[in-house]
């Protein structure tokens, strides 16, 4: 009776200890972000508004610089935020600086270099962030970089909307980290 008590004590303790030793998953590090913009009136179907979202990975410097410590390395495609793919949805037909867009679903990413940076619209969707195909790619946009005076300490899109009284729904897509800021036009077709 007492090596019967003796084994299942040992058996208990090992099964606990190979439970301990099981890795455990960290939260990721970056939160997420959305940014949207609704649109006035009916989508294609008639039945719904349509919008224009994007939900990304929010990368944070915490005292780091985007090149020099690779953060955002120029002349390779970057993730475009953070952990799973950035996805771009859209319920209408957009124009992306001068890339058509077709209503659907995509992933963003960028190719930043010293000359200017590109964005990437590709048609895969749901990979991690670095799973990048360009054979999936819908087209790529030049961006318009401006340098901020105040550093943006985590990376943020925004879809900002024009004025009502420009006709059709328009606007500015734009996104800053760091030191910089890019921007392209958006536009309903």
């Amino acid at each position: 009776m007492r090596r019967t008590a003796l084994a299942t004590v040992i058996l208990l303790s090992a099964g606990s200890t190979a439970f301990a030793q099981q890795p455990v998953l960290a939260a990721q590090p970056s939160t997420r972000g959305t940014a949207v913009v609704a649109l006035e009136g009916p989508d294609g179907s008639g039945l719904t508004p349509a919008s224009i979202s994007i939900d990304y990975g929010q990368p944070h410097l915490r005292g780091r610089t985007l090149h020099t410590e690779n953060l955002v390395p120029l002349d390779q495609v970057w993730r475009f935020g953070a952990n799973t793919s950035t996805t771009l949805e859209t319920g209408v037909d957009v124009t992306i600086g001068s890339l058509v867009v077709p209503a659907g679903k995509y992933s963003l990413y960028a190719l930043p270099s010293a000359s200017g940076w590109k964005l990437i619209i590709n048609k895969n969707t749901g990979q991690w962030g670095t799973r990048y195909s360009a054979e999936h790619d819908l087209g790529r946009v030049d961006l318009i970089e401006t340098a901020l005076a105040v550093p943006t300490e985590s990376f943020t899109v925004w879809l900002i909307p024009a004025s009502p009284q420009s006709g059709k729904a328009s606007g500015e897509l734009r996104f800053a980290w760091g030191n910089r800021q890019h921007s392209t036009t958006w536009s309903v077709r």
